[in-house]
């Protein structure tokens, strides 16, 4: 039975990922950021007070983890925080928090889960970043602003870039995804639902299920990519940016 770990699995695409794999038969952790969580149950066990920001997270998930005895095979990065700016209202609050969620603390949980030997010879680390990330993809039709959400994506990928050189030698493949335009409280309470249908945005469930059909053919073969499983329906300027024969690919190999 493989195990799998999603960090940030009470809502949303998190804990549509807990769905999926548990309804495959594997066996699921799924980390809380409070001390409040869905009941376990079969297949599934919650951690609670994992909160991605603290420095401290990784080393916690890791003691919670190992009296289980159980080696990882997927360990899904998914906790994110949205918050929008503009050149006029920037807020550095805002900026740091999406920094530390985005591309600090899972650092520190990925060097916790390595050291401790928490993650199995061959297993698969995955990084939801977004297409937002990308610096080849933001152009005169994108504009500005969103400083801190771009950014910190655009930091996520190197950090995930940077761990698959020091985790090859223990055969982990690293990859970094555009889950695709989710209808979620997050995108919802950014404004953003306004543009739901033009963008043929989905729900989680199904995100979680072509996420997962991309996770399994993934392997060191790509480790250190960015990939939209989904491929470019749902990037606004990828036709303009990358050709309309290469953006409708999909998956879609995404540019840095």
């Amino acid at each position: 039975m493989p195990n799998v770990l999603v960090i940030g699995a009470t809502r949303g695409l998190g804990a549509s990922f807990v769905k999926q794999y548990s309804g495959r038969g594997d066996h699921v952790f799924g980390t809380a950021r409070g001390d409040k969580a869905p009941d376990s149950e079969k297949n599934v066990e919650y951690i609670k007070g994992i909160d991605v920001s603290e420095e401290s997270s990784g080393d916690t998930l890791a003691k919670a983890l190992k009296p289980s005895g159980k080696q990882l095979d997927l360990v899904i990065m998914n906790a994110g925080y949205l918050a929008t700016e503009s050149f006029d209202e920037p807020n550095f609050e805002n900026e740091v928090k999406m920094y530390k969620i985005c591309a600090i603390g899972p650092l520190f949980i990925v060097r916790a889960l390595v050291k401790a030997g928490l993650m199995k010879k061959g297993s698969k680390l995955i990084f939801l970043s977004s297409e937002s990330g990308s610096i080849t993809l933001r152009n005169e039709q994108e504009g500005g602003g969103m400083y801190g959400h771009h950014a910190s994506k655009t930091a996520l990928n190197m950090v995930g870039h940077l761990l698959s050189y020091d985790l090859k030698d223990k055969e982990i493949a690293v990859g970094m995804l555009h889950p695709g335009f989710m209808r979620t409280e997050m995108t919802k309470g950014a404004g953003f639902d306004k543009f739901y249908d033009d963008a043929d945005a989905v729900l989680p469930e199904q995100a979680a299920e072509y996420i997962s059909k991309f996770i399994d053919t993934f392997d060191m073969s790509k480790t250190g990519t960015y990939w939209a499983p989904r491929g470019g329906k749902d990037i606004g300027n990828a036709e303009v940016v990358l050709g309309k024969e290469v953006a409708a690919k999909a998956p879609l190999q995404l540019p840095w």
